[in-house]
């Protein structure tokens, strides 16, 4: 079922914050799938429509929408627009995961060789996630 479509509630996108700005309109995008903001079915903005909301070139947004697709995030009917996945929250999810992984697997080796505890690292990962929530 196609809910009404609504803005997306991100950005603002800037060329001041770290990374390109096709990628912070990706990390907006599946956080607002993430969080269920947006759910299957429910349609984006037009390219035209989101560039001049974010105040970013068309190719931004057009290139942003491409990465989502490849992703399974959204997917585009010509002539149409483009949609949330029907997986496309389970994809946001599996992506955070593997993220996520890596990146501890990283830390987990980085602590170990500089002589850190098990129990250290365990307190690291509790602090960061506590500051993580409040942010």
């Amino acid at each position: 079922m196609v809910r009404e479509s609504h803005p997306l509630r991100f950005g603002p996108i800037s060329a001041a914050a770290p990374g390109p700005l096709y990628e912070q309109v990706v990390a907006g995008v599946k956080r607002e799938v993430a969080g269920g903001r947006l759910a299957p079915g429910d349609a984006l903005p037009s390219l035209r429509v989101l560039a001049a909301d974010l105040m970013v070139s068309l190719i931004t947004v057009k290139r942003a929408y491409e990465e989502l697709e490849r992703d399974g995030v959204i997917y585009s009917r010509q002539g149409l627009g483009a949609f949330v996945a029907d997986g496309g929250a389970d994809q946001v999810r599996r992506q955070g995961l593997d993220a996520a992984r890596e990146a501890l697997k990283a830390a987990a080796k980085a602590g170990l060789a500089a002589g850190l505890s098990e129990d250290d690292l365990i307190d690291m990962l509790k602090s960061e996630t506590a500051m993580g929530k409040q942010t």
